[in-house]
């Protein structure tokens, strides 16, 4: 088993040996000193990997196709008959598969390398490759997920793939399982690369699909965030890869602010895209005299565009800290007038659960979950309004805008389950919960209910 613990790092070596004859004098001192830095880090990682495969068999594996997860396992001893999991069953006779699992001690560096890696993988693998996200992990086990991609490759393409892989290895977190079809077709095999470039063999078996959809098990304070420490704690992670994150963090409030009773009523509203949210916001502030806020704050808007670019972690980390910073303004404006809030945390919430689980709403976390609690340290509204709308309606007024969309945006658009799951994360979030307001009537009908609402549950 020990050999098996340096599976993803020692198969460097083999690869280093061969390049090293082709290399002058000069470059074989320096590729020996960059390889005497790296040992160390190695040694880390192959310390971290032994549990990790010593589990292995014991272990779910997860493959995305057509918009929901396949699910299969790997068993050391094949008992009973040969059986195929649905996710080989579309494959040819002679395609052979491959998986690249992220393993990094860092998880800053390990999201950013699988946010790039996908691009890395499109770009540089033969046509027809079809690369699908998955995943591993050892159910009801929380912090046991590891992401990663999955893809077919032809044997004439066998020799590009197998350079690619081996450069990963080298430089990269990441663990490579092959798949191959026995000779009589009727069972699959998973091989793990060992030091030599042996390959160690499990045989890939059905799996029931789990309680939960495995992305719950990596997201708290991951991709939703429950604290203004957490998401400050990925921030300062990021400040010397992404400079402006210190911008960012000198405007964090302290959490007693953050924290303080308002002396008058906060009313969020949400909803999604084309909802009427700032018809309504708009109209709620001249009706009531009130402070209008949103989340993001204006105040932010300068560096929204940078982080929507970064890997999911640090993206919720910088939305995470927009809502302690709406937080604060809030505790400032409500000691002297309601306030209005377009958007807050519900809105953060909502759409990354909806993002990290896949498929249908009933993969979502279940109605009670921990993931849909409000966070204990940030400012809790008087009340919170979602405005919901006809599907095709709110495409119908998207259109009209004509306005540019946000990736989740877009996906909202053409994903009707990806719609659903937000809609549907939005009704479960609880500490306040959603009060549900029918957006289809008239602008003046939508206020008037609103103002019902808030006089009844905000003595207005």
């Amino acid at each position: 088993m020990e050999t098996v613990c340096l599976l993803a790092l020692s198969f460097v070596f083999a690869l280093c040996s061969v390049t090293f004859v082709f290399l002058s004098a000069a470059e074989r001192r320096a590729a020996a000193e960059r390889l005497r830095l790296r040992k160390p880090v190695r040694q880390t990682m192959a310390r971290s990997l032994k549990p990790l495969v010593q589990r292995w068999s014991s272990r779910v594996f997860s493959v995305e196709l057509d918009g929901a997860p396949l699910y299969f396992g790997v068993r050391e001893k094949l008992r009973g008959g040969p059986a195929s999991p649905a996710a080989f069953s579309k494959l040819q006779q002679e395609d052979r598969c491959y998986s690249l699992l992220v393993c990094s001690l860092d998880r800053i560096r390990g999201d950013r390398f699988h946010w790039e890696l996908r691009d890395k993988l499109l770009r540089d693998l033969p046509p027809g490759s079809d690369v699908t996200s998955m995943s591993s992990f050892l159910p009801e086990e929380k912090g046991s997920l590891l992401k990663g991609y999955f893809f077919k490759s032809r044997a004439d393409d066998s020799l590009q793939v197998e350079e690619l892989l081996g450069d990963l290895e080298q430089r990269d977190p990441v663990l490579v399982c092959s798949y191959s079809r026995s000779e009589d077709g009727q069972q699959w095999t998973q091989s793990l690369r060992s030091a030599e470039n042996h390959l160690l063999r499990f045989y890939v078996v059905p799996s029931e699909a789990p309680e939960h959809h495995p992305s719950v098990l990596n997201m708290i304070n991951s991709d939703v965030f429950y604290s203004l420490d957490e998401a400050s704690e990925v921030l300062r992670k990021c400040d010397d890869i992404i400079p402006e994150t210190r911008s960012v963090l000198r405007m964090l409030p302290s959490r007693v602010d953050a924290r303080s009773r308002p002396d008058f009523p906060v009313i969020v509203v949400e909803g999604l895209d084309a909802t009427g949210k700032t018809t309504l916001t708009e109209s709620l502030r001249d009706a009531l005299g009130a402070a209008l806020l949103r989340s993001p704050p204006q105040c932010l808007s300068t560096w929204r565009a940078r982080f929507d670019r970064e890997p999911p972690l640090i993206r919720r980390a910088f939305y995470a800290a927009g809502n302690y910073i709406t937080a604060e303004q809030i505790c400032q404006e409500a000691t002297r007038s309601p306030v209005i809030v377009d958007r807050f945390w519900h809105s953060t919430a909502a759409y990354a659960i909806a993002t990290a689980v896949t498929g249908p709403v009933g993969n979502l976390p279940h109605e009670g979950s921990e993931v849909y609690c409000w966070p204990s340290d940030l400012l809790q509204p008087s009340l919170v309004v979602l405005l919901t709308l006809d599907p095709e309606e709110r495409k119908r007024r998207l259109r009209s805008r004509g306005l540019m969309k946000t990736d989740e945006e877009q996906e909202l658009d053409h994903n009707k389950l990806f719609r659903l799951r937000v809609e549907e994360a939005y009704r479960r979030i609880i500490g306040p919960a959603c009060i549900t307001v029918d957006a289809s009537p008239s602008a003046d009908l939508v206020l008037q209910q609103a103002l019902l609402l808030i006089r009844a549950k905000c003595h207005l």
